[in-house]
């Protein structure tokens, strides 16, 4: 079996990296400072936002790979995995990275907000890729953190470091809005597969046999994350992925009400309602008549 190492805690992620704790629930990492390692699956129980300097092999996602490029930022939220190609050779990591446990944001303004963050659901394939300038504001926001870890430990310590991350992670959503903007020509592709798979699901019998098809399935089918296929679609078309599977359900509904002489309980059926009434209630929630109503009167 492969082997993983764990991370629980603070203290032993800094452990590892020879840092010395600062503060049991939060630590500002500087990697340089590691022994070398050998790559393999890390799991964290903690947040790590880790800005990489240095080439350290490939990353993995499902059956892709995806080259690790300096100046990339990836996000983890605490029970997720690093999955990275096993190595023999040792290698030097390089770069930085904030640590930190979820119980240093309770009661806070970013302990409300942390999951508005959906970028620390992403895949690491979804990575932000930052300019120089960007790369400086990171760098800043780590060295403030810093600051207040090397601080004597007051009333108001928590609240600053915890305002400086949930700072930290606003500029890191504006960094991936341009990179959105940059990306523009992949993330209409992206509209486009989306699209297809749409298409494909509802002209085949799976609606039938598996039920009405989730953001999670066609992100799968489309080797992305659910955040990041929903982000995209909200970026691009102003409406989110569910959105867009509710309108093509509905497009299908009138098309089959209108154009066939199935019941209502058969085409709830066909288009993967588990229950009509729950198609029902859809139906007349998105054009203000029930689907009996609307074939009456068109």
């Amino acid at each position: 079996m492969e082997k993983m190492s764990r991370f629980n805690t603070v203290a032993e992620y800094n452990a590892f990296n020879n840092h010395e704790t600062l503060h049991p629930l939060v630590s500002v990492i500087d990697f340089s400072k590691a022994d070398p390692r050998r790559l393999n699956r890390t799991y964290f129980g903690f947040y790590l936002v880790l800005l990489k300097d240095v080439l350290c092999g490939d990353l993995r996602y499902g059956k892709n790979t995806y080259d690790y490029q300096e100046g990339t930022l990836i996000f983890l939220a605490p029970g997720q995995v690093l999955d990275m190609e096993p190595s023999v050779e040792l290698y030097q990591p390089k770069g930085y990275g904030v640590i930190f446990h979820e119980d240093l944001i309770v009661g806070t303004s970013l302990g409300r907000l942390i999951n508005d963050f959906s970028f620390f659901s992403y895949n690491v394939n979804e990575a932000l890729h930052i300019s120089e300038r960007e790369r400086q504001v990171v760098m800043d926001c780590f060295s403030k953190i810093s600051f207040e870890l090397e601080h004597a430990v007051d009333k108001h310590s928590k609240k600053l470091i915890a305002s400086n991350i949930e700072l930290l992670l606003n500029y890191c959503d504006r960094f991936y809005n341009r990179q959105f903007i940059t990306r523009e020509n992949v993330n209409k592709g992206i509209l486009g597969k989306f699209e297809d798979q749409l298409n494909s699901y509802f002209s085949s019998n799976k609606p039938f046999k598996y039920g009405l098809p989730s953001v999670a399935y066609f992100a799968d089918e489309l080797h992305l994350s659910a955040n990041y296929l929903g982000d995209v679609m909200k970026k691009e078309t102003g409406k989110s992925a569910q959105e867009h599977i509710q309108l093509k359900l509905i497009s299908l509904a009138k098309d089959l009400i209108l154009e066939s002489e199935k019941s209502v309980s058969e085409i709830a059926s066909q288009l993967g309602f588990k229950y009509p009434q729950h198609f029902n209630r859809m139906f007349k929630k998105a054009t203000g008549q029930t689907p009996v109503e609307y074939r009456n009167l068109n």
